[in-house]
């Protein structure tokens, strides 16, 4: 019997991914997304699609009969974040802990919560572990909210529930719509319309980036995996790689001969990001793809979608 999925988010980069994935491995998948950030187009046909909204009481229904609950809905952009607080924080942990009390009350055996490597803005330990959290930001703050509600719900009614902390995921579909575009998609979109990709500071930044494949594997492992249950597990590649270096990477493979522009620095950006991945690596899963494979994967994709002219050009 084919085992049912619940994917919030769906609409997202990484949750629509990461339907398609299990799609292909057989999984019946439910998604649920309010289509405030993620995009219709991003939805596999195979997926039964629930436009709504997860602090909304019209998802309980649908909740009956799931096996594992993939919860990946949430407000984060942390320009959004910053500039409505309330928001993030009614999305970010009003919406989870109703994810989690329809859950409850529908007896899923799994539940897997989305939460972030923000959650270490304030560490200084490299590679960060799970051990240590210190949360500054509203976005980071807002996750931090909805991990503690998981927490909550896993010691008090017993519930099967595993965080994820997502450092630097990129793939197809990755957002490039937002106002300041993840940095893989946002070079490669200005470099294919002829455009100066944009480094904001010095290009020095170092970031864990991970491609969206590697995501995916460790999340069907984290579904099943009897040591997963009631523990945090860091999704990242244990390496980084400067902004800089990712513009060299993607230049490398598209060759435009078109050089990057510099702007002040945002703030309230890390300067370095690193996970330690032991504890995922001890349940069997290894991060496989390299940043060259996982750019050229990517750039094919945006090409196509350049090429049908669905595409606009990104700050």
């Amino acid at each position: 019997m084919r085992k049912k999925v619940l994917v919030t988010g769906v609409a997202g980069f990484v949750a629509s991914n990461l339907a398609k994935f299990l799609l292909a491995r057989d999984y019946d998948v439910i998604g649920i997304d309010d289509l405030s950030a993620g995009t219709l187009e991003n939805v596999d046909r195979g997926v039964d699609f629930h436009k709504l909204d997860i602090r909304s009481a019209e998802i309980y229904p649908l909740f009956h009969g799931i096996d594992t609950v993939l919860h990946l809905a949430a407000k984060s952009s942390l320009t959004d974040c910053l500039a409505n607080p309330i928001d993030a924080a009614t999305v970010n942990v009003v919406g989870t802990l109703n994810v989690l009390q329809a859950a409850k009350e529908a007896n899923v055996r799994k539940v897997i919560y989305a939460d972030t490597s923000a959650a270490y803005e304030g560490i200084d330990v490299f590679p960060t572990p799970e051990d240590h959290i210190k949360p500054i930001g509203v976005y980071a703050a807002s996750k931090h909210g909805g991990a503690a509600f998981c927490d909550s719900y896993e010691r008090l009614y017993g519930m099967d529930i595993t965080m994820t902390r997502y450092f630097n995921v990129y793939g197809p579909a990755q957002d490039w719509r937002r106002v300041i575009p993840p940095v893989m998609s946002a070079f490669i979109i200005r470099m294919l319309n002829g455009q100066q990709p944009i480094i904001y500071g010095t290009g020095e930044k170092r970031r864990d980036f991970i491609y969206i494949d590697d995501v995916n594997e460790l999340n069907l492992l984290l579904m099943t995996h009897p040591d997963a249950r009631g523990r945090s597990f860091n999704v990242g590649t244990g390496t980084n790689h400067s902004v800089n270096e990712v513009y060299r990477a993607v230049e490398d493979l598209m060759q435009t001969g078109i050089e990057p522009e510099y702007r002040p620095d945002l703030p309230g950006e890390a300067t370095f990001t690193l996970g330690d991945i032991t504890r995922s690596r001890q349940l069997g899963w290894e991060p496989r793809v390299s940043l060259k494979e996982g750019l050229t994967k990517t750039i094919a994709y945006l090409r196509e979608m350049n090429n049908a002219k669905k595409l606009v050009s990104v700050a």
